[in-house]
């Protein structure tokens, strides 16, 4: 069942980022050959309005084939001394403005960056795990410090006082760190109970018994958070845009310190680890997935946008250049370069696929 889904989930990433290209192209007026749903061989296919709509025996994503997409494609045609009509010019990629090009390679990423801010939106009218900015009881061990401090389960946790100091606590992390630097000494909480503060006195043990922690307690920072309908989509984007950034922050510490032959600090995952992390998702549920492929599709969205070769930020580049100097790229150039990043693309597939199956062994 988790590999299904995995398939499906990388499918749909796949398919809303071609549908982006797709409805691009035709607003732009450029011919769309084909809208394939999985790759060839073919299975199924029918023509409609110029566009050759198929199924693919090959059940992964898809693939959209815009009328003459490269100049090469064009070059064919007028070696067959055929010269390009003005209406197949009107609709062909290569003939077309710079801005248009612009819009039709940018269309894939604004496609995934919609479809994670709609599965946010979604996932926020149904509730969604929120900082609190404070330490939430969740239960008492029975006869444990917390519970001979009258420690209840819903109170507040907000500060921690020791030596005249008073540390403010927004998060788990904070109390857990805390109780680890003071073992074996006495402390003071500040809690909040039915809107009233109050102080408890507290020991912290220093060998606790198995699954208590030296407090006794069961602690979260987190509240969950519903919104309706029509906040959703604000928050969402809001949300959307906070973890675009954190995506693009992380990738460029990773490729400087790849850059610098550091190690990165951060796993990176291909298909199959993703496809192993899903498995582990799965266990909780619906949400739990779509909050997945809503975090894949704004990391697709992160990836596709780099300025690299075969990459939709690589092709932004040869057309930037032919915005700016109002020059066409040189054929053969736009080629080779595309075929070098295909090559690099692919090896580091493999690199990363292999890394991961020595993960998954290595865990069995």
């Amino acid at each position: 069942m988790s590999i299904i889904i995995f398939f499906i989930a990388l499918s749909i990433l796949i398919l809303v980022h071609e549908l982006g290209h797709f409805f691009a192209a035709k607003k732009n007026g450029v011919g769309v050959e084909e809208f394939g749903i999985g790759f060839p061989p073919r299975i199924l296919s029918i023509k409609y309005k110029g566009t050759l709509y198929s199924i693919n025996a090959i059940p992964i994503g898809g693939f959209v084939k815009l009328y003459g997409e490269e100049y090469t494609e064009l070059t064919k045609i007028d070696k067959k001394n055929y010269q390009l009509s003005e209406k197949n010019k009107q609709k062909a990629f290569s003939y077309k403005k710079p801005w248009q090009k612009f819009l039709i390679v940018i269309g894939g990423v604004v496609g995934n960056f919609l479809l994670g801010w709609i599965l946010i939106s979604f996932l926020f009218t149904q509730g969604v795990p929120s900082p609190a900015g404070y330490v939430i009881v969740e239960g008492v061990k029975k006869n444990s410090p917390a519970a001979l401090s009258d420690i209840r389960t819903g109170d507040k946790i907000i500060v921690l006082k020791k030596n005249d100091k008073e540390l403010k606590l927004t998060t788990a992390s904070d109390l857990i760190n805390l109780t680890k630097k003071y073992a074996g000494q006495s402390i003071i909480l500040v809690i909040e109970r039915e809107g009233k503060k109050m102080e408890k006195k507290l020991f912290i043990r220093r060998n606790p018994p198995k699954g208590e922690g030296p407090l006794g307690v069961v602690i979260t920072s987190f509240i969950e958070k519903k919104y309706p309908w029509y906040q959703a989509p604000i928050y969402g984007l809001v949300e959307a845009f906070k973890i675009t950034k954190i995506i693009i922050s992380e990738l460029i510490k990773v490729l400087f310190q790849l850059i610098t032959l550091q190690k990165p600090n951060i796993d990176v995952a291909g298909p199959v680890g993703i496809a192993s992390y899903t498995a582990s998702v799965v266990k909780f549920g619906k949400n739990a997935i779509l909050q997945l492929i809503a975090l894949l599709s704004l990391n697709l969205a992160v990836v596709n946008i780099l300025p690299f070769p075969a990459l939709d930020g690589g092709r932004l580049i040869f057309v930037l250049y032919e915005w700016i100097t109002r020059k066409r790229v040189n054929q053969m150039i736009e080629k080779y370069v595309n075929m070098f990043g295909i090559i690099i693309l692919l090896s580091l597939a493999i690199l990363i696929t292999y890394f991961d199956i020595i993960k998954l062994i290595n865990k069995q």
